[in-house]
């Protein structure tokens, strides 16, 4: 039976994606400061914004990994701040950069070691890592840096037969973005898409489970967005 690790999986595309691969038959444990509630989802507590993180999760994790069974590390957790280039504070940047990409690095480099052929490592990006808003400077930097590591990752891995993709959901109908965004801007928000209404977090969670399972997509990028409409 395969694995799947994912950070961030006690909410949103997390949850939905926790409980696709639950469904799907993968023994799924979550990294997050909250647990998931699902029955079937194993709970490691941490905080990816430490820099001991990995030091506190690394004998638990071996503890739940069943050796020789495939893995599937998915990327899911990310810090969206309003915060713009000519304001952000250097230490706020920092502590936004800690999360979104130095602790999938970081995983990665504790996760690759016990991957076997057929595993996969799966980055839960955003159609804002290939354009850019105003207000979102952190956010919008990050998710571009995803899409490269992603693409770096896949051929650091050559002939190892684990791959990677990058899913760049659009607007999903999370608590994230509930905070993100003033709820009278939100039907604006569900109208930038060709289907005129938000993605639902458990359609994020069917892709990213695609993605895993067709290794054809290595080092792909996926915009799963209902089409966005560009104006």
């Amino acid at each position: 039976m395969a694995q799947a690790i994912i950070t961030g999986a006690s909410s949103g595309i997390g949850y939905a994606t926790a409980a696709a691969f639950s469904d799907a038959g993968f023994n799924v444990i979550n990294l997050a400061r909250r647990d998931c509630d699902l029955p079937t989802v194993k709970n490691i507590t941490c905080d990816l914004a430490r820099e001991d993180f990995v030091d506190q999760i690394h004998a638990h994790l071996d503890d739940l990994l069943h050796p020789n069974e495939a893995i599937v590390l998915v990327h899911n957790a990310a810090v969206l701040a309003n915060d713009s280039a000519a304001e952000i504070d250097a230490q706020s940047l920092r502590n936004i950069l800690e999360v979104n990409l130095v602790a999938p690095a970081r995983l990665n480099q504790l996760i690759i070691p016990k991957m076997q052929s057929g595993s996969a490592i799966l980055y839960v990006g955003s159609t804002l890592g290939e354009k850019a808003v105003p207000n979102s400077f952190s956010y919008v930097t990050t998710k571009h840096a995803s899409i490269g590591m992603m693409r770096a990752t896949c051929q650091d891995l050559v002939g190892r037969e684990i791959h990677t993709a990058c899913i760049n959901p659009g607007f999903t109908n999370t608590e994230m973005l509930r905070h993100h965004v003033p709820p009278e801007v939100m039907p604006q928000i569900a109208q930038m898409s060709a289907f005129g209404r938000l993605i639902e977090p458990e359609e994020i969670a069917k892709a990213l489970l695609f993605a895993a399972q067709n290794p054809v997509l290595n080092g792909a990028v996926i915009n799963a967005n209902l089409g966005q409409i560009e104006r």
